[in-house]
């Protein structure tokens, strides 16, 4: 079955992004092989605000080669972009997408995307690059979704950077049986 898996780069205190958006503060490890991770997804699912980043740096309909991008929001109308899929409900379109053959889905971007999905218990695992960074503030990469047990797969050192890579599984809790 395919994995959802949500993951990105996050400061040390735990924010994706500085409080305008801003990620210049994102080293990139030259260890880190991205072309590697890229080719393990055939669909990204991407949340409003992300799409919303993208499209100010002119990257809103474009995707990679072998890789669908899904948008979620409420709010935009597929008729003014047509040449990007659209959708509303999230949980309906990850079920489906997890029961069709395929590579990894990955969320691209969207806390409050994750969030959702995980409180629907359709994310299998986390991946984050932790950079050696204090931003103070910012767009925190977990907005709050309640206790979320976790088991390590895999960490890494990049000693070049100093960044810190894991892998997680989520645990997935079973609702105690009825009496």
């Amino acid at each position: 079955m395919r994995l959802v898996r949500f993951g990105g780069a996050m400061s040390l205190d735990g924010y994706i992004a500085g409080p305008n958006g801003e990620y210049d503060w994102i080293v990139m490890d030259p260890e880190i092989d991205f072309a590697g991770i890229m080719a393990q997804f055939d669909t990204f699912l991407i949340g409003r605000k992300t799409f919303d980043a993208m499209n100010r740096m002119g990257n809103a309909s474009k995707s990679s080669k072998g890789i669908t991008n899904i948008v979620f929001s409420r709010t935009l109308k597929p008729s003014d972009y047509p040449k990007v899929r659209i959708e509303t409900d999230a949980e309906r379109v990850v079920k489906e997408l997890k029961a069709k053959p395929g590579k990894d889905i990955a969320i691209f971007g969207g806390g409050e995307l994750f969030r959702s999905l995980l409180a629907a218990g359709l994310v299998d695992r986390l991946e984050m690059s932790v950079i050696p960074v204090l931003l103070g503030t910012g767009i925190p990469v977990f907005p709050p979704p309640g206790r979320v047990t976790l088991k390590l797969r895999s960490q890494r050192l990049y000693k070049k950077t100093g960044t810190l890579g894991v892998e997680y599984d989520i645990v997935k809790s079973s609702a105690p049986s009825e009496p």
